[in-house]
C-alpha cells in the first residue's frame, strides 16, 4: 500500500499536473477574474519550471557531489550499484538504458581500473505491475556477455525501492559475502543523499560515488539556459521532487 501511495503522491506533486490543472481551471471557471488568475498562474508555472538555470540551481542544493576517479586511491571489495537505470523492451527482449545507466557505466569503468573487485547490483523493478523488467538479473546477463566474469557480479533481485535496496543488500552481504567489508555506493548524484542515508540506517556504511550529475563545483551556463523554456527541464523536476519527497517520507517512516 505504501508503495502505491508514494506513486500517487509523486503524480500529485508533478509540475505538469499543476499546469494541467491550472489550464483546466482557466477553461472551465465561469468568473472572468478567476479565469484570468488561472491563466496567469499557468504562464507563471510554465516559465518557472521550464527554466533550466532555475532547475539546475535547485538541483545543486540536493545533489551529492561527484569524485574524480584518481581520488579513489584504495581498492574496494565491491561497488554497490542501485538499479533504476533501465526499461525493458518486451518486443526485442532487451534492456533499454536511460540516463541513470551512467551508474553501471561508471561501475564497469571502476572495475576495469581495479578500483572495485566485485560489482553488486541491487534491485528488481520499481513498477506497480510487472512490465518484464528484472533489472539486476538482466543487467548481470549483459555484463557477462561483455566478458566480465560471472563470479565478479553479485545480484540482489528482490528489492523494489531504495530502502529495500539497502536492507536486502545488507542481508545478502551478511549471509553470503561477509568478506565484503569496504564498499563503494554507486548511484545518481541526486539519488545519493537518500540512498546513503538508507544504507547507513541498516548498518552498511559505504563511501559514495555519485554518477550522472547535473551540476558540478563550477557553474557553466549558456545564454539559452537563462531565457529559453525547455520542456525536458519541466519533466526533470518530477525526478528531483521524487528524491526530495522520498527523503521526507523515508524519514517519517524511520528508514533514514
Amino acid at each position: 500500500m505504501f508503495f502505491i501511495l508514494s506513486k500517487a503522491l509523486l503524480f500529485l506533486l508533478s509540475p505538469l499536473t499543476w499546469i494541467t490543472l491550472s489550464i483546466a481551471l482557466a477553461l472551465f471557471l465561469k468568473s472572468s477574474r478567476s479565469k484570468k488568475i488561472a491563466l496567469w498562474t499557468t504562464v507563471g508555472l510554465f516559465i518557472f519550471f521550464s527554466n533550466t538555470f532555475i532547475f539546475l540551481e535547485f538541483t545543486r542544493l540536493w545533489e551529492v557531489p561527484g569524485k574524480k576517479v584518481d581520488t579513489l586511491d584504495e581498492c574496494y571489495d565491491a561497488g554497490i550499484v542501485l538499479t533504476g537505470m533501465a526499461e525493458y523492451d518486451a518486443d526485442l527482449e532487451v534492456l533499454s538504458i536511460r540516463r541513470g545507466a551512467d551508474r553501471i557505466w561508471q561501475a564497469v569503468t571502476l572495475y576495469h581500473k581495479d578500483i572495485i573487485r566485485k560489482i553488486l547490483i541491487t534491485g528488481d523493478h520499481g513498477y506497480v505491475v510487472d512490465r518484464g523488467l528484472h533489472e539486476a538479473r538482466q543487467m548481470k546477463e549483459v555484463l557477462v556477455s561483455w566478458g566480465i566474469p560471472e563470479s565478479d557480479i553479485i545480484i540482489e533481485e528482490t528489492s523494489r525501492n531504495t530502502y529495500e535496496n539497502a536492507l536486502e543488500t545488507k542481508k545478502l552481504i551478511d549471509t553470503k559475502y561477509p568478506h565484503l567489508k569496504n564498499n563503494l555506493l554507486i548511484t545518481s548524484g541526486r539519488h545519493m543523499k537518500r540512498a546513503k542515508a538508507c544504507f547507513d540506517n541498516v548498518g552498511l556504511e559505504c563511501e559514495t560515488y555519485s554518477t550522472d550529475l547535473y551540476t558540478g563545483n563550477s557553474r557553466h551556463y549558456h545564454w539559452d539556459q537563462f531565457i529559453i523554456p525547455d520542456y525536458s527541464t519541466l519533466l526533470e523536476w518530477n525526478f528531483l521532487f521524487k528524491e526530495i519527497v522520498g527523503y521526507m517520507i523515508y524519514d517519517m517512516q524511520g528508514y533514514l
